[in-house]
């Protein structure tokens, strides 16, 4: 028993100066294992120890592939934080449904209200009674994050903040939002207005549906009115500094720190990056660009087919031409890994129709394309039709029955 206690106390003593002995590296190697479960990447598949070692400053951000939804990598995803300007997203989607809906059009005017132009913090100083078109408000918004603008659009298109406000609310509901609340349309602090990264990157996700969004957070510098002379600044400065980016929206207030929910498409293959409570100096920048340098050396997009490539024909009947080309909506193909060894296979299955009558529309959806990775379906674009098509006139109908006859015959 003696000399088993003796063996047992050799080992543990022996365990402890092996803790000491240890290169400084293989130590760090044991401390990384320690990492938080909120900061570990979701997907650790790729990269897993680049991964690991992205330390940001953010207190919450997320990584998103806006093709699937999935989450590349995380911190603190689901943690309520104060969005600033990073709110004036929500704002232009709603403005934006409305207008797809047919509730409102882009060129219709909005008039300044007292109220509008009472606020201050960023802004396009616009004076009560002073009128432009809905498209330019959001530009002013998209750009130059400005306030007065916010309530002037959220007034007109729902008759008052509030109202506008109870739309905002109603649309993160729709989309499945469980740590976000509104409680203005523009960002200034309240305690009431909070979201997550998770959340934030999920209504980036429901904003690329509308290219203007894009279109608008992209312009880095717009001329909004010649007198007096107003030029805006795009304040995101991803804009600048990294290639690929096309929005969205910075948000700072001194609770809040420093905010930006982002997007960029490199090569075909487009992420969404989402940074809050960033308390350094240009730290919502700095954090982004790493999380994109990251992702974009672990996958990359493996194309099938182009915006607008033919992708199959459909017979048509009683048309003018006999057979119509399919054209894909979007880019098809998937994120694959680059990690040699690891590539997933990426293959499309088509659903089109034996055959269309006429007359066919250019333009109109005829069919769908689902994307496969590996046996998982991650995507659906839809097939449209290259050109119109008329009926037939009832001569060519006699020639191609005629046609059918002496074919049979031979």
């Amino acid at each position: 028993m003696r000399k088993t206690g003796f063996l047992i106390l050799a080992i543990i003593l022996g365990i402890c100066m092996l803790q000491v002995f240890l290169p400084a590296s293989e130590q760090a190697s044991f401390a990384a294992g320690d990492l938080s479960a909120d900061a570990r990447p979701v997907e650790a598949t790729a990269g897993s120890e680049a991964a690991a070692a992205l330390n940001l400053d953010a207190k919450g951000a997320v990584l998103m592939d806006p093709q699937t939804g999935e989450i590349l990598w995380e911190k603190n995803a689901h943690a309520r934080y104060f969005p600033a300007s990073m709110t004036k997203l929500m704002t232009m989607v709603v403005a934006m449904d409305m207008v797809a809906n047919g509730q409102a059009r882009l060129d219709e005017p909005v008039q300044t209200s007292e109220r509008a132009e009472s606020f201050g913090g960023s802004e396009v100083f616009l004076a009560a009674g002073e009128t432009f078109p809905l498209e330019q408000m959001l530009i002013a918004i998209a750009v130059a994050s400005a306030n007065d603008a916010a309530v002037a659009v959220a007034e007109h298109l729902a008759g008052s903040e509030e109202a506008f406000v109870a739309m905002m609310n109603a649309k993160a509901q729709e989309l499945g939002l469980k740590d976000t609340h509104f409680a203005n349309c523009h960002g200034l602090h309240d305690e009431q207005n909070y979201t997550s990264a998770y959340d934030m990157a999920v209504i980036a996700r429901y904003a690329l549906k509308y290219p203007k969004i894009r279109e608008w957070t992209s312009i880095k510098r717009y001329t909004f009115r010649k007198e007096p002379l107003s030029i805006l600044d795009n304040t995101n400065k991803m804009l600048y500094w990294y290639p690929g980016t096309d929005g969205f929206k910075t948000g700072f207030t001194d609770a809040a720190g420093l905010n930006l929910v982002s997007t960029v498409e490199r090569e075909g293959l487009r992420l969404i990056a989402v940074v809050m409570g960033v308390e350094t100096p240009n730290g919502h920048f700095t954090d982004s660009m790493k999380l994109y340098n990251w992702a974009y050396k672990q996958w990359a997009f493996q194309r099938l087919y182009d915006q607008g490539q033919v992708v199959a024909t459909v017979p048509v009947g009683k048309g003018r031409l006999e057979q119509v080309n399919a054209v894909a909506a979007a880019p098809i193909g998937a994120r694959v890994s680059r990690i040699r060894g690891k590539g997933e296979k990426v293959r499309a299955e088509v659903e089109i129709p034996p055959i269309l009558n006429a007359p066919i529309k250019k333009g109109q959806k005829i069919g769908q394309v689902t994307v496969y990775r590996d046996t998982v379906a991650v995507d659906h674009v839809d097939l449209l039709t290259a050109e119109e098509v008329s009926r037939a006139s009832l001569g060519q109908e006699v020639v191609r029955v005629m046609r059918a006859v002496f074919t049979v015959r031979q």
